[in-house]
């Protein structure tokens, strides 16, 4: 929101008849606005402090009555102050109708620009109301501001589906591209409105478009956790499910991590490989002395483990029943027990255990998920993660490729982790540690 002009300022630059009409304006006076203007009409386009005019100050203060007097006196409706901005810009971004509607009719004009570039319209298609947008996007609609966005994107940005209608019938490109290299979808798609997206597509809008580092609209919704938009994105064909984003994901790994069970069916069945792999990152990391190093590489995933990582139980079962292998081992030996029991979720290790019933199944340094529960952090399900192992059969005695065994590992582990072991592992049955 545009700052208000300090009083202070506009009587220390302002002629005494002006400063007295600026004072009305602020307490609401409108018989003393009127008074005013009746005696020195001239006041109406009167300069007050930064090249403000009283109607700018007028809308500022929402005061209908003053503005139709300031109007009727022969304010300038097109004036600007010292930034460009002019009274209609002011009232589209504080979005009252009526002002909007006043102005417009005494030939307010919604290009004018901004020192940004940024016209009324464009702010309008913000925050202004959807008739008074409907009646600016009536000459050139898709002029664009210093940055190269242009009202259809101000709309879009902000998620407001009806003023992307409104702008789509009065002849708003879709295909135009800001400076940054999006367009009004990717706009839309980061503002997580999904009928906004909803128009756009059904405009015309490409969903395969690509926004900086070959960034698709789909792999956008999927970083947002914006599953609602990336299933419109998948229903109008605007997804490559076998590509991997920046991080070597596709998209059902996304859905997997994020839990969403209809968009894990959804991509199953529009022919998402249930049993994908991962792949390296391309992310670059910058590392330096006082920095530490690089997280090493990872080894290729199925979207099975990044729902059990993330603790997605309902995404596990929709998975497992949809094909997914609840034995597949990645290449450090990670399984799917393991995956679980690093999410500190009991639900996600429930399901894991129901899929797979090897509880001491390990990975390449003989690690099994008890060795990564006994060394893990507070958690409020540890207790009952602890006592399904426990139930399950896990062995606390069974030493991982440097010999500590679960037990050992708890017994150093916090207190309250520790506790909880021993509850669920009386010493006497781990082995006396």
């Amino acid at each position: 929101m545009r700052k208000w002009l300090l009083i202070a300022s506009l009587l220390a630059s302002s002629p005494a008849p002006a400063q007295d009409l600026a004072e009305a304006i602020r307490l609401g006076d409108a018989r003393g606005v009127t008074a005013h203007l009746t005696a020195q009409p001239a006041l109406a386009n009167q300069a007050l402090a930064y090249g403000e005019t009283p109607l700018m100050l007028t809308v500022s203060h929402q005061d209908h009555q003053a503005a139709k007097a300031l109007l009727k006196a022969g304010a300038k409706v097109n004036a600007q102050d010292q930034d460009g901005v002019s009274a209609l810009w002011l009232a589209c971004e504080l979005g009252d109708g009526a002002i909007i509607a006043a102005l417009l009719d005494a030939g307010a004009n919604p290009l004018l620009a901004r020192s940004d570039g940024a016209t009324a319209l464009h702010v309008c298609a913000r925050f202004g109301p959807a008739a008074a947008l409907q009646r600016m996007a009536k000459g050139p609609i898709d002029v664009a501001d210093a940055k190269g966005q242009t009202p259809l994107m101000w709309a879009a940005s902000s998620g407001r589906a009806e003023a992307v209608e409104v702008l789509l019938k009065a002849g708003a490109s879709v295909k135009s591209v800001s400076k940054g290299g999006f367009n009004p979808l990717f706009f839309a798609v980061k503002a997580g409105s999904a009928a906004a997206v909803s128009n756009l597509l059904a405009a015309g809008a490409d969903p395969m478009f690509r926004g900086p580092e070959n960034t698709s609209a789909a792999q956008l919704a999927a970083y947002q956790k914006r599953w609602d938009v990336l299933a419109l994105l998948v229903q109008n064909g605007g997804v490559d499910l076998a590509e991997r984003d920046r991080e070597g994901w596709q998209l059902l790994h996304r859905a997997a991590a994020g839990g969403d069970v209809a968009l894990i069916r959804l991509l199953i069945t529009t022919g998402a490989a249930v049993e994908g792999l991962s792949g390296p990152s391309r992310i670059t990391w910058v590392t330096e002395a006082n920095f530490g190093v690089a997280p090493p590489p990872v080894p290729p995933k199925v979207p099975l483990f990044m729902a059990a990582e993330t603790g997605q139980a309902d995404a596990i079962k929709a998975l497992i029943t949809a094909g997914a292998k609840a034995d597949f081992v990645a290449g450090d030996g990670e399984n799917l027990l393991i995956a679980a029991a690093r999410s500190q979720k009991l639900p996600a290790l429930e399901a894991a255990l129901a899929a797979l019933p090897k509880p001491d199944m390990a990975d390449a340094k003989g690690n099994s998920a008890l060795h990564i529960l006994a060394g893990s952090r507070p958690a409020p399900d540890l207790p009952l993660m602890l006592a399904a192992m426990a139930k399950a059969g896990a062995r606390p005695d069974l030493p991982n490729a440097r010999g500590a065994t679960p037990a050992k590992i708890a017994a150093g582990a916090q207190t309250e982790v520790r506790r909880a072991f021993e509850a669920a592992f009386p010493p006497r049955l781990a082995g006396g540690q």
